[in-house]
């Protein structure tokens, strides 16, 4: 049984209308594709609530919904595997309290925050309370928590790491971050495939490009990552399942 824990977003990808976004969205698309047992955390803003929930409603998976005030929003362009990034508003912060409304039956979750602000020390430590074990997204490492163009930086609190299982993180946030003291580092390429990193060795997973939009690829491929961890695939071969998984989510 695996969980999501996230924020949803608005999502506008040159200048079509907006659309659903986020990582419980896109885990969700994954997830399905496995027919996994699994369950989302998923927070918005509730004025956003009826655009956005029978959309993520649509997919299958339980939902158990977190209020909130604002719903994160991004604008996006791209030019191959480049992407450029706007972040219009960010999402509310998880609180403690708030990951304590995970439930206690879910031993592997998948973390995702859109930015750093979205899942303070704090609350990463409460969500591994119990020897829970998370895949954390790098966006909530090295995405600094302002509107405008995106920026990354790598003024984060290190000790966040502590709590993560897996650390999933694009390539130019694999740059930032540098080397980490974590069990399993997922390094994704976009077009070029992924590499893990586990038990003191590095393997490259090749993929085929994408024929459509990217977006949410990563997520997908991560939760398609944790779902097959959980069922007992080692770190290599769940990487390979959820590269499979992503290729048939993403058409």
């Amino acid at each position: 049984m695996v969980a999501v824990v996230g924020n949803l977003s608005i999502d506008r990808i040159a200048g079509s209308p907006p659309r659903i976004g986020g990582g419980p969205y896109h885990a969700a698309r994954a997830i399905r594709m496995l027919v996994a047992r699994a369950e989302l955390y998923a927070r918005c803003g509730d004025a956003d609530r009826r655009f956005l929930l029978p959309r993520l409603a649509a997919l299958g998976i339980p939902i158990r919904v977190v209020p909130g005030e604002r719903t994160a929003a991004f604008s996006f362009e791209y030019d191959g595997d480049q992407r450029l990034m706007v972040v219009d508003e960010l999402g509310d912060p998880w609180t403690p309290r708030e990951a304590r409304r995970v439930d206690r039956r879910f031993r592997w979750l998948h973390v995702v925050p859109l930015s750093r602000s979205d899942f303070p020390t704090e609350t990463v430590a409460e969500l591994a309370r119990g020897g829970r074990r998370l895949l954390f997204d790098a966006h909530g490492l090295v995405r600094r928590p302002g509107t405008g163009p995106l920026q990354l930086d790598a003024d984060f609190d290190r000790d966040v790491l502590r709590y993560v299982t897996v650390l999933k993180l694009a390539e130019e946030e694999a740059e930032l971050v540098g080397d980490v003291d974590v069990p399993e580092v997922l390094i994704t390429l976009g077009s070029r495939g992924a590499i893990v990193r586990a038990g003191g060795r590095e393997t490259r997973i090749a993929t085929r490009p994408l024929a459509r939009d990217p977006t949410g690829a990563g997520d997908a491929f991560a939760a398609a990552y944790v779902v097959s961890r959980a069922a007992g695939h080692p770190p290599v071969g769940a990487a390979r399942r959820a590269t499979a998984v992503v290729g048939a989510a993403m058409r």
